[in-house]
């Protein structure tokens, strides 16, 4: 198990990695809860107020028959159902909305938007994820594996070492800068055109989205009154599968540079006791020391 020597006292680096984790979502908690808590408040009470207004201008209603229409509204967008426009809206279940539906699955995203609301679809739902999710992580891999590769192809073409460190760098250079490109920077762009959202807005969706957080506050193709080509979430769904893949192997990436920042692939010796045996036998073993 790994170690960490400060000040001649050995710590377990699981210990470390498991409290600093603990307080990353903590730090977040407190971060999220300061910078939405009171924006939810205004929104709450400015909510209120437009009831009341409404309730004034339209005195022949009551408030009781207000919130059962309000209930009767989120019913239906919990189905999926925009409460904007009228019945003849696009259905959400096309073959485009079923097809960007299968991804999100496969996918693990899971906006909220929109899910199966027959037993039958439910059902089958939990099948196709069943099966579907791990024939995503194969594939992903298989995309990883191939641009490693490619990678390794290259780095056999250049006899060099040191040409081929020079090599290495450029092309993950060049796969960080296409990607970004590709993926964050373009897209968030054609979504502000079709969709109306500002780049911000746009940027937000997009790494949302290929993080596979996917909250559902936005979501490509859902605006009842936008006209949309049929196949439009069709490619986005795609979009999402090739961006899924590209920033997986980023996210590997930054873990991997983290770990050896933190010495995590340090020396693992059985047990504790074995450890400290050794360290006591070899005094020259290398070891982690944090300054004071």
């Amino acid at each position: 198990m790994s170690h960490l020597v400060v000040r001649g006292r050995r710590i377990n680096w699981t210990l470390v990695l498991v409290l600093g984790y603990l307080f990353y979502l903590l730090l977040g908690a407190m971060v999220f809860q300061l910078l939405e808590k009171q924006a939810e408040a205004q929104s709450r009470d400015q909510f209120q107020l437009e009831k009341l207004k409404f309730l004034q201008n339209y005195t022949c209603l009551d408030k009781q028959a207000l919130e059962q229409f309000v209930q009767v509204i989120l019913e239906a967008w919990e189905k999926g159902v925009n409460p904007e426009g009228n019945s003849t809206n696009p259905s959400n279940w096309d073959f485009s909305n079923s097809f960007f539906f299968a991804g999100t699955v496969v996918t693990t995203i899971g906006y909220g938007n929109l899910a199966p609301s027959t037993v039958a679809g439910q059902v089958f739902c939990v099948f196709y994820a069943l099966f579907g999710v791990p024939l995503n992580l194969a594939f992903l891999n298989q995309l990883g594996k191939g641009l490693n590769a490619h990678l390794i192809t290259l780095e056999r073409w250049v006899h060099k070492p040191g040409r081929a460190r020079v090599v290495q760098t450029l092309a993950l250079s060049l796969f960080l800068t296409a990607g970004t490109l590709l993926f964050l920077v373009f897209p968030p762009m054609i979504f502000s055109y079709v969709e109306g959202w500002s780049y911000g807005e746009g940027f937000y969706f997009t790494f949302i989205t290929l993080s596979t957080i996917g909250f559902g506050d936005y979501v490509v193709g859902t605006d009842p009154n936008k006209h949309y080509i049929s196949m439009y979430r069709s490619l986005a769904a795609i979009w999402i599968v090739f961006g899924l893949a590209w920033l997986a192997l980023v996210f590997n990436l930054g873990a991997d540079l983290m770990e050896k920042f933190l010495q995590l692939k340090w020396h693992k010796p059985g047990t504790a006791e074995e450890a400290i045996a050794k360290m006591e036998d070899d005094p020259d073993q290398p070891r982690i020391h944090i300054p004071s």
